[in-house]
């Protein structure tokens, strides 16, 4: 993944050059361009929820969902950072100003992944639930964004969520 990132003109870290890991401020360049931002948090929601549509397929064991939850996400990360969805994100969503994930982002993306997948894996239904509605209503409080919203405003914009993300 990170190759592919690489050719496709991401860059490794934020242009900026400090190596501070995260980044909270979603309405900076640094967004997306560190290791952790507030994102992160949709990207553990997406392991959750792919351990949930796997469990889907009987005869997989737990490895094989593991191998492929990860191998989805390494695709989103490819997806996310093409053209295509990068201008989508600008036209659609409050990201306005978005350049595209650093490919450290993208790597720590795929272990959020990963934790959310070992989260579903270890743990009830009702505790996967619970965390998935938790981290939606966090993100929604704290950066009026989510999971939720950034596949609805993806796939169907809605000007009204659009004007009360950008405050």
């Amino acid at each position: 993944m990170a190759i592919l990132l690489s050719a496709m003109g991401r860059r490794f870290w934020c242009e900026c050059g400090s190596w501070v890991p995260w980044s909270w401020d979603i309405w900076t360049s640094h967004n997306s361009q560190h290791l952790i931002d507030p994102y992160f948090f949709s990207h553990v929601l997406h392991g959750v929820l792919f351990c949930f549509a796997l469990r889907l397929v009987p005869r997989w064991d737990s490895s094989t969902r593991f191998v492929i939850a990860v191998l989805l996400e390494v695709g989103w990360e490819i997806l996310e950072n093409s053209p295509l969805i990068i201008q989508r994100y600008r036209e659609s969503t409050m990201a306005v100003g978005y350049t595209g994930d650093s490919i450290a982002n993208s790597i720590t993306d795929v272990v959020a992944c990963t934790l959310g997948f070992l989260f579903a894996t270890h743990y009830s239904w009702k505790a996967s639930i619970g965390l998935l509605l938790a981290t939606e209503v966090l993100m929604l409080v704290t950066i009026r964004d989510s999971l939720l919203l950034n596949i609805v405003m993806l796939v169907t914009p809605i000007p009204a969520i659009q004007q009360w993300q950008t405050g």
